[in-house]
Protein backbone atom coordinates (compact mmCIF):
# COMPACT_ATOMS: atom_id res chain seq x y z
CA UNK A 1 0.00 0.00 0.00
CA UNK A 2 1.38 3.18 -0.75
CA UNK A 3 1.50 6.12 1.65
CA UNK A 4 -0.49 8.88 0.51
CA UNK A 5 1.43 12.14 1.06
CA UNK A 6 1.25 14.32 4.32
CA UNK A 7 -0.05 18.22 4.08
CA UNK A 8 0.74 19.83 6.97
CA UNK A 9 -2.21 23.19 6.96
CA UNK A 10 -1.91 25.59 9.93
CA UNK A 11 -5.46 27.37 10.48
CA UNK A 12 -6.55 24.30 9.32
CA UNK A 13 -9.68 24.38 11.39
CA UNK A 14 -11.61 26.93 9.17
CA UNK A 15 -12.02 29.18 6.16
CA UNK A 16 -9.14 28.27 3.54
CA UNK A 17 -6.93 26.13 5.85
CA UNK A 18 -10.21 23.96 5.88
CA UNK A 19 -11.15 24.28 2.75
CA UNK A 20 -7.68 23.24 1.09
CA UNK A 21 -7.48 20.03 3.73
CA UNK A 22 -11.26 18.99 2.45
CA UNK A 23 -10.21 19.33 -1.09
CA UNK A 24 -6.29 17.53 -0.17
CA UNK A 25 -8.36 14.64 1.60
CA UNK A 26 -10.73 13.91 -1.36
CA UNK A 27 -7.03 13.36 -3.49
CA UNK A 28 -5.59 10.62 -1.12
CA UNK A 29 -3.48 13.11 0.80
CA UNK A 30 -2.66 12.49 5.01
CA UNK A 31 -3.08 15.70 6.97
CA UNK A 32 -1.63 17.32 9.84
CA UNK A 33 -3.92 20.40 11.04
CA UNK A 34 -2.54 23.16 13.60
CA UNK A 35 -4.90 25.56 15.27
CA UNK A 36 -5.73 26.78 18.66
CA UNK A 37 -9.10 25.86 19.40
CA UNK A 38 -9.26 22.01 20.32
CA UNK A 39 -13.04 21.75 19.77
CA UNK A 40 -12.90 24.06 16.33
CA UNK A 41 -9.82 21.64 15.39
CA UNK A 42 -11.85 18.20 16.69
CA UNK A 43 -15.15 19.10 14.34
CA UNK A 44 -12.85 19.53 11.44
CA UNK A 45 -11.17 16.87 11.70
CA UNK A 46 -14.90 15.12 10.88
CA UNK A 47 -15.52 17.27 7.73
CA UNK A 48 -12.12 16.34 6.45
CA UNK A 49 -12.11 12.49 7.23
CA UNK A 50 -15.99 11.95 5.22
CA UNK A 51 -13.61 12.84 2.19
CA UNK A 52 -11.15 10.78 2.67
CA UNK A 53 -10.47 8.11 -0.46
CA UNK A 54 -8.53 4.87 1.82
CA UNK A 55 -8.66 3.73 5.13
CA UNK A 56 -4.29 4.22 5.18
CA UNK A 57 -4.97 8.01 4.97
CA UNK A 58 -4.87 9.97 8.59
CA UNK A 59 -6.31 13.21 9.77
CA UNK A 60 -4.04 14.63 12.88
CA UNK A 61 -4.63 17.94 14.65
CA UNK A 62 -2.46 19.78 17.02
CA UNK A 63 -4.19 22.14 19.51
CA UNK A 64 -0.88 25.06 19.32
CA UNK A 65 -0.91 29.22 19.08
CA UNK A 66 1.73 29.35 16.12
CA UNK A 67 2.32 32.84 17.76
CA UNK A 68 3.81 30.99 20.57
CA UNK A 69 7.37 29.23 19.29
CA UNK A 70 7.10 26.73 22.29
CA UNK A 71 3.54 25.42 21.33
CA UNK A 72 4.62 26.17 17.80
CA UNK A 73 7.76 23.85 17.20
CA UNK A 74 6.72 20.88 19.34
CA UNK A 75 3.60 20.50 17.10
CA UNK A 76 4.71 20.39 13.92
CA UNK A 77 7.94 18.41 15.02
CA UNK A 78 5.26 15.90 16.52
CA UNK A 79 3.28 15.53 12.88
CA UNK A 80 6.47 14.92 11.41
CA UNK A 81 7.18 12.23 13.97
CA UNK A 82 3.62 10.63 12.92
CA UNK A 83 3.39 11.49 9.31
CA UNK A 84 6.82 12.24 8.36
CA UNK A 85 7.92 15.38 6.71
CA UNK A 86 5.79 17.14 4.48
CA UNK A 87 5.21 17.13 1.43
CA UNK A 88 3.34 20.18 1.23
CA UNK A 89 3.20 22.89 4.04
CA UNK A 90 0.26 25.77 3.73
CA UNK A 91 0.36 28.40 6.87
CA UNK A 92 -3.25 30.10 6.65
CA UNK A 93 -3.25 30.98 10.50
CA UNK A 94 -3.97 34.71 10.30
CA UNK A 95 -5.88 37.02 12.59
CA UNK A 96 -7.12 40.97 11.28
CA UNK A 97 -8.94 43.75 13.91
CA UNK A 98 -9.32 46.44 11.06
CA UNK A 99 -9.58 49.94 13.10
CA UNK A 100 -8.41 53.49 12.73
CA UNK A 101 -4.57 53.93 13.27
CA UNK A 102 -4.78 55.63 16.70
CA UNK A 103 -7.53 53.19 18.09
CA UNK A 104 -5.97 50.02 17.41
CA UNK A 105 -4.12 48.99 20.98
CA UNK A 106 -0.56 48.74 20.54
CA UNK A 107 -0.96 45.20 21.78
CA UNK A 108 -3.46 44.10 18.59
CA UNK A 109 -0.26 45.38 16.22
CA UNK A 110 2.12 43.37 18.04
CA UNK A 111 -0.36 40.27 18.50
CA UNK A 112 -1.15 40.52 14.53
CA UNK A 113 2.63 40.60 13.73
CA UNK A 114 3.20 37.71 16.26
CA UNK A 115 0.34 35.47 14.68
CA UNK A 116 0.48 36.29 10.81
CA UNK A 117 4.21 36.69 10.25
CA UNK A 118 5.83 35.19 13.24
CA UNK A 119 3.71 31.69 13.15
CA UNK A 120 4.35 31.84 9.64
CA UNK A 121 7.99 31.79 10.05
CA UNK A 122 8.37 29.59 13.36
CA UNK A 123 6.25 26.53 11.57
CA UNK A 124 8.41 27.31 8.26
CA UNK A 125 11.50 26.92 10.39
CA UNK A 126 10.41 23.93 12.83
CA UNK A 127 9.38 21.78 8.96
CA UNK A 128 12.73 23.09 7.20
CA UNK A 129 15.01 20.86 8.41
CA UNK A 130 13.51 17.54 7.66
CA UNK A 131 12.26 19.24 4.12
CA UNK A 132 15.64 19.77 3.06
CA UNK A 133 16.61 16.50 4.09
CA UNK A 134 14.40 14.37 1.63
CA UNK A 135 14.90 18.16 -1.13
CA UNK A 136 11.56 17.60 -2.00
CA UNK A 137 8.25 19.51 -0.62
CA UNK A 138 5.88 23.28 -1.20
CA UNK A 139 5.75 25.77 1.44
CA UNK A 140 2.53 28.09 0.67
CA UNK A 141 2.46 31.39 2.54
CA UNK A 142 -0.83 32.40 2.56
CA UNK A 143 -1.24 36.78 1.95
CA UNK A 144 -3.82 38.88 1.31
CA UNK A 145 -4.59 41.53 -1.34
CA UNK A 146 -4.00 43.48 2.07
CA UNK A 147 -0.26 42.45 1.66
CA UNK A 148 -0.22 43.91 -2.31
CA UNK A 149 -1.47 47.39 -1.16
CA UNK A 150 -2.13 49.11 2.00
CA UNK A 151 -5.84 49.93 2.84
CA UNK A 152 -7.63 52.46 5.33
CA UNK A 153 -7.67 50.66 8.47
CA UNK A 154 -5.54 47.85 7.89
CA UNK A 155 -2.18 49.31 9.28
CA UNK A 156 -2.23 46.34 11.81
CA UNK A 157 -3.32 43.96 9.39
CA UNK A 158 -1.19 45.24 6.05
CA UNK A 159 2.25 45.59 7.44
CA UNK A 160 2.16 41.69 8.70
CA UNK A 161 1.18 40.50 5.43
CA UNK A 162 3.69 42.33 3.36
CA UNK A 163 6.25 41.41 5.82
CA UNK A 164 5.35 37.43 4.31
CA UNK A 165 5.87 38.32 0.90
CA UNK A 166 9.40 39.91 1.72
CA UNK A 167 9.87 36.28 3.38
CA UNK A 168 8.65 34.68 0.38
CA UNK A 169 10.47 36.15 -2.25
CA UNK A 170 13.72 35.94 -0.01
CA UNK A 171 13.32 32.18 0.82
CA UNK A 172 12.40 31.02 -2.93
CA UNK A 173 15.86 31.90 -4.24
CA UNK A 174 17.45 30.74 -0.75
CA UNK A 175 15.72 26.88 -0.91
CA UNK A 176 15.28 26.39 -4.43
CA UNK A 177 18.25 24.72 -5.22
CA UNK A 178 17.47 22.23 -2.33
CA UNK A 179 14.38 20.86 -4.65
CA UNK A 180 12.19 22.88 -2.02
CA UNK A 181 9.52 25.80 -3.61
CA UNK A 182 7.95 28.60 -2.03
CA UNK A 183 4.75 30.25 -3.08
CA UNK A 184 2.40 33.08 -1.57
CA UNK A 185 -1.09 33.50 -2.35
CA UNK A 186 -3.33 36.71 -2.02
CA UNK A 187 -6.59 36.41 -1.66
CA UNK A 188 -9.28 38.56 -2.49
CA UNK A 189 -12.19 38.69 0.94
CA UNK A 190 -12.84 35.46 1.06
CA UNK A 191 -16.53 34.75 2.99
CA UNK A 192 -14.56 33.09 6.20
CA UNK A 193 -15.02 33.47 10.00
CA UNK A 194 -12.22 35.76 9.80
CA UNK A 195 -14.08 38.12 7.23
CA UNK A 196 -16.83 38.36 9.92
CA UNK A 197 -14.32 39.51 12.71
CA UNK A 198 -13.30 41.78 10.57
CA UNK A 199 -16.49 43.37 9.91
CA UNK A 200 -17.55 43.93 13.15
CA UNK A 201 -14.36 46.69 13.54
CA UNK A 202 -14.29 47.88 9.97
CA UNK A 203 -14.24 51.93 9.74
CA UNK A 204 -16.71 52.76 7.41
CA UNK A 205 -14.47 53.59 4.85
CA UNK A 206 -12.72 50.58 4.58
CA UNK A 207 -16.29 48.91 4.62
CA UNK A 208 -16.91 51.34 0.83
CA UNK A 209 -13.39 50.60 0.10
CA UNK A 210 -13.58 46.60 0.09
CA UNK A 211 -17.31 46.57 -0.61
CA UNK A 212 -16.12 47.62 -4.50
CA UNK A 213 -14.63 44.31 -4.95
CA UNK A 214 -16.23 40.16 -4.90
CA UNK A 215 -16.29 38.15 -1.84
CA UNK A 216 -14.90 34.99 -2.75
CA UNK A 217 -15.89 31.88 -1.25
CA UNK A 218 -13.09 29.59 0.76
CA UNK A 219 -13.61 26.58 -1.56
CA UNK A 220 -12.94 29.12 -4.63
CA UNK A 221 -9.84 30.08 -3.22
CA UNK A 222 -8.84 26.66 -2.04
CA UNK A 223 -9.62 25.27 -6.04
CA UNK A 224 -6.96 28.10 -6.93
CA UNK A 225 -4.25 27.53 -4.78
CA UNK A 226 -4.50 24.20 -5.16
CA UNK A 227 -4.11 24.79 -8.91
CA UNK A 228 -1.33 27.09 -8.25
CA UNK A 229 0.67 24.14 -6.22
CA UNK A 230 0.10 22.04 -8.55
CA UNK A 231 2.16 24.31 -11.51
CA UNK A 232 4.78 25.55 -8.87
CA UNK A 233 3.99 29.13 -9.37
CA UNK A 234 5.36 31.56 -7.00
CA UNK A 235 2.75 34.08 -6.78
CA UNK A 236 -0.70 32.67 -6.76
CA UNK A 237 -3.73 35.05 -7.41
CA UNK A 238 -7.44 34.60 -7.38
CA UNK A 239 -9.09 36.65 -9.50
CA UNK A 240 -8.11 39.10 -11.89
CA UNK A 241 -7.65 41.94 -9.76
CA UNK A 242 -5.13 40.51 -7.53
CA UNK A 243 -3.75 39.05 -10.45
CA UNK A 244 -3.08 43.05 -12.03
CA UNK A 245 -2.06 44.25 -8.54
CA UNK A 246 0.48 41.65 -8.10
CA UNK A 247 1.82 42.11 -11.35
CA UNK A 248 1.09 46.00 -12.19
CA UNK A 249 1.18 47.25 -8.78
CA UNK A 250 4.08 50.15 -9.10
CA UNK A 251 1.73 51.54 -12.39
CA UNK A 252 -1.45 51.07 -10.12
CA UNK A 253 -1.25 52.10 -7.27
CA UNK A 254 -1.31 56.20 -7.97
CA UNK A 255 -4.74 55.52 -9.42
CA UNK A 256 -5.80 53.16 -6.79
CA UNK A 257 -4.28 55.83 -4.23
CA UNK A 258 -6.16 58.95 -6.10
CA UNK A 259 -9.29 56.54 -5.68
CA UNK A 260 -9.40 55.32 -2.48
CA UNK A 261 -8.68 59.04 -1.24
CA UNK A 262 -12.00 60.30 -3.11
CA UNK A 263 -13.63 57.42 -0.89
CA UNK A 264 -12.64 58.46 2.37
CA UNK A 265 -13.42 62.42 1.02
CA UNK A 266 -16.91 61.14 0.57
CA UNK A 267 -16.98 59.58 4.01
CA UNK A 268 -15.37 61.97 6.30
CA UNK A 269 -16.20 65.06 4.49
CA UNK A 270 -19.59 64.70 2.80
CA UNK A 271 -21.07 67.94 1.28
Amino acid sequence: MITPQHAMITGGSSGIGLAIARRLAAQGTSLSLIARTPEKLAAAQLQIESKRQSPSQQVLTFAADVADREQAEPAVQEAIAQLGPPDLLVTCAGIARPGEFLEIPTEVFERTMAVNYFGTLYCIRAALPAMEQRRRGQIVCVSSGAGLVGLYGYTAYSPSKFALRGLAEALRGELKPKGIGVSIVYPPDTDTPQLVEENKTKPLVTQKITATAKTWSADGVAEVILAGVQRHAFAITPGFEMGALNRLHSVLLPLLSQYFDQITTKVINPR
